[in-house]
């Protein structure tokens, strides 16, 4: 597991890019946006660019191996940094949303390190391992925020610009992480042989079917409600900053704290428990969303749980996706995997506000029934081992 933990711990470093984005880019977007519509789309271009170069990063890493492409992302991403400090400087907004489509692409890269660490331990602790990379974005969503605003008004810069040059420090520090891992494990050229299935033939096979329905709705029900919920909160409901900043890390606590007993879940429940218990946990959340209330407690404890119930069927999407190929496969298998589940939070995260206006709170929640309901359905019948 140690190199397992080295991975978790670069990428404690590299999430620090997206979190950062997330946290101060709409700040700095209602400030320099030529209409204030267009403040949070720096934050929609990293999400497009993690979408569009899941495929194009797993097919590098097949060319070049892992850690050359590990490192290179991370470099890249410190790039990118500067150059949201310098658009920041400038005022160039238009900049700002090309540096944020480049760290978008780095994560395309950064999600990739759960199927690395997958590689490094026997199939039994294929989740366990997974999982463990996921705590280090819970280290970044607590280091990121908080460097970024101890920083954001030094150097007589305009405010945030000296929170992004720290976040190319962080990437920097991924980086020479990513030096740690093993030359020889992160293995370069795969090459193709008589039994190398393509993406057709791989979506042929139920399980792996059932592995990018299973993570892809995950994403998409998580983002779809989470991007809504500021916009209920606080300009339908009139709850204040705090409260609703409150419940966005309560939120991101129940995404990535379940990782710590992910071995316990595995072990109870198995794979296939794993993935129900997420989407029963799914429907709790949409249960009390449109039916029960939305006092603050009732946001509070939907955030909370709809971060637990992503994670169990996340991580269980992920662990059964690890089964379902080859080595000659893996990365045309885990890059389509990827385009899949993130090109569902783009489109769950870019419709999310024209949702929550147009169908309201209650609607906006039971709309994403049907996502979960297809899940279920395709699992009948499918053998899901545990790993």
């Amino acid at each position: 597991m140690r190199h397992v933990w080295t991975l978790a711990l670069a990428q404690a470093f590299a999430a620090c890019s997206t979190i950062t984005l997330v946290t101060f880019g709409g700040i700095v977007g209602t400030h320099m946006a030529p209409s204030p519509a267009l403040a949070t789309l720096p934050l929609s271009m990293s999400i497009v660019g993690l979408a569009s170069m899941s495929m194009p990063a797993a097919l590098l890493m097949q060319r070049v191996g892992r850690k050359p492409a590990f490192i290179g992302s991370a470099l890249m991403a410190a790039l990118a940094a500067l150059l949201c400090a310098y658009a920041i400087l400038r005022n160039e907004f238009v900049l700002f949303c090309v540096a944020g489509l480049l760290i978008g692409g780095n994560m395309a890269f950064v999600q990739q390190y759960r199927f690395a660490a997958i590689e490094f331990v026997p199939p039994s602790d294929a989740g366990r391992a997974a999982s463990t990379v996921m705590i280090g974005t819970l280290v970044a969503a607590f280091v990121g925020p908080t460097l970024g605003g101890l920083v954001s008004q030094l150097g007589g810069w305009p405010e945030y610009t000296a929170s992004f040059v720290i976040l190319a420090g962080l990437c920097l520090c991924a980086a020479a992480v990513l030096t740690r891992l093993p030359n020889a494990s992160m293995a370069a050229r795969v090459e193709r042989s008589a039994e190398s299935r393509s993406i057709r033939d791989l979506l042929n096979d139920p399980k792996y079917r059932v592995a990018v329905l299973a993570g892809l709705s995950s994403y998409a029900v998580m983002s779809f409600i989470m991007t809504a919920t500021p916009l209920s909160m606080h300009v339908h409901d009139g709850y204040s900053t705090g409260q609703t900043t409150a419940v966005i890390t309560a939120h991101l606590l129940g995404m990535y704290l379940p990782s710590l007993a992910t071995p316990w879940f595995v072990s109870k429940l198995g794979v296939r428990g794993m993935m129900l218990a997420g989407i029963a946990i799914n429907v709790v959340c949409i249960i009390i969303c449109s039916f029960i209330g939305r006092h603050f407690v009732h946001y509070f404890s939907v955030l909370l749980l709809l971060g637990v119930g992503w994670n169990l069927l996340f991580v269980g999407a992920t662990t059964l996706l690890s089964s379902t190929y080859s080595d000659s496969e893996k990365f045309r298998a885990q890059g389509f995997n990827d385009f899949m589940v993130f090109g569902s939070q783009a489109l769950a995260s870019l419709s999310a506000g024209v949702a929550i206006e147009t169908l309201g709170w209650e609607t906006l929640n039971l709309a994403t029934l049907p996502l979960l309901i297809m899940v279920l359905w395709s699992m009948r019948g499918v053998v899901i081992h545990q790993r």
